[in-house]
């Protein structure tokens, strides 16, 4: 009987043998959006049953505006909603540009101003744009954690200012100044009002930031996705200043559409052709649905003014409660709808402290650690974008979880 022939190897065999496997980029080793991992968290409990405050996530408890949704409905009978042009849609970007003069008094040409899919896709256009694998950029620390990971994810290097409660959180001119000395810095993005404060920028030290990144040959980058939500001082807008900042936006905060993914920027004119060429081949343009929804809701300020009233009363409402809870060291926010509290005094980490507090009284918050990785563990973020019932009946379960304790 013959012997048994060995088989060819096949292709999926040749590949099993591979010197070196597979792996992926060295770009892709970021850390998680914390955030997220606690509305995981968070689910998994309401899941079981349990009713969850949720505290954590920056979002507010309200649909887009009656006239976003008015205005969807009237494209989905009349529009085929294809593709729009890379930069937005011309009736979105000529509102965006009156919007300028209106809240700001600052004479913006339509041509300048880029709908994105989200503020998310114009960082990652801005970063792409301005800057080169290995450049450094200036943050404060503590901030959102999706610019330094977004930073790192393009081969760039985020350089973190760490900042203060007496500084109300916010870099100073020296700041930079001091941070290029040591390490040559590309440019600076700031938000105002930021995340996870809600403080802002005094005009003046906006402009000093302004002058000190001009004088240093920096791009500055202004992330005002909060503004319309301020509680004292109003926000000024980076444009106020420079024509040379590069502005960004978002229809997710005020005018209450975050999972719409839809936002804009503002780049100078001469550079509008480099963004244009970036945006066609990353994201060809803007969801064209979330486009017509965001022009309407332009339209809707009565009732997003009203949601601004809400979160007013809430962050009153926290800002008495919260010390009764053990939560007493707080900055009193500016804007957004964010209190960020030092909790050194429980004698837990604050992902620890976050966990027993999801656990033990149902109120969803962030620890710090996601804004700031090297002082985070003492401090957690509060959001109170949710209704002031729901608030409320957070803060009794806070100030009864603290009692217990």
């Amino acid at each position: 009987m013959p012997d048994k022939l060995t088989p060819e190897p096949t292709t999926l065999d040749v590949a099993a043998t591979a010197a070196q496997p597979l792996s992926t980029s060295s770009r892709s080793d970021i850390a998680g959006f914390m955030v997220m991992d606690v509305m995981n968290e968070a689910a998994a409990l309401e899941r079981q049953g349990r009713h969850i405050i949720h505290m954590e996530v920056g979002q507010p408890g309200t649909p887009a505006p009656r006239t976003a949704r008015d205005a969807l409905r009237d494209a989905l009978e009349n529009d085929n909603l294809g593709y729009t042009l890379a930069l937005g849609s011309d009736p979105l970007r000529h509102a965006i540009s009156l919007h300028y003069g209106e809240s700001y008094n600052v004479d913006l040409d339509p041509a300048r101003v880029i709908v994105t899919s989200g503020s998310s896709a114009a960082f990652i256009l801005a970063f792409t744009a301005l800057f080169d694998a290995g450049a450094r950029v200036a943050l404060p620390s503590p901030g959102y954690p999706c610019y330094r990971q977004i930073l790192r994810t393009l081969d760039l290097a985020p350089e973190l200012i760490e900042t203060t409660a007496a500084g109300r959180w916010m870099p100073t001119a020296a700041d930079i100044e001091n941070a290029h000395k040591q390490n040559a810095l590309a440019g600076l993005l700031v938000a105002s009002p930021a995340n996870p404060t809600g403080t802002m920028l005094e005009p003046g030290r906006l402009g000093e930031l302004l002058e000190v990144c001009n004088r240093l040959g920096l791009w500055f980058v202004s992330d005002e996705i909060y503004h319309g939500l301020t509680y004292g001082m109003p926000a000024a807008t980076a444009l106020s200043y420079s024509n040379d900042a590069i502005v960004i936006n978002s229809f997710s905060k005020y005018f209450s559409m975050t999972g719409w993914r839809v936002g804009w920027m503002v780049v100078p004119e001469r550079f509008i052709r480099v963004f244009e060429r970036l945006a066609q081949n990353l994201f060809i343009c803007a969801p064209a649905a979330s486009q017509a929804a965001a022009l309407g809701a332009m339209a809707g300020r009565d009732e997003l003014e009203a949601n601004k009233r809400t979160y007013a009363q809430n962050r009153a409402l926290l800002l008495r409660e919260l010390p009764k809870a053990g939560f007493a060291d707080i900055v009193p926010a500016d804007g957004a709808f964010y209190l960020y509290c030092d909790v050194t005094g429980f004698g837990l980490s604050s992902p620890e402290l976050a966990r027993r507090i999801l656990d033990e009284a149902g109120v969803a918050i962030t620890p710090g650690i996601d804004f700031d990785p090297v002082r985070g563990d003492r401090f957690v973020r509060f959001s109170y974008a949710r209704s002031t019932a729901d608030i409320a009946e957070a803060a009794r379960r806070l100030v009864a979880w603290h009692t217990r304790a």
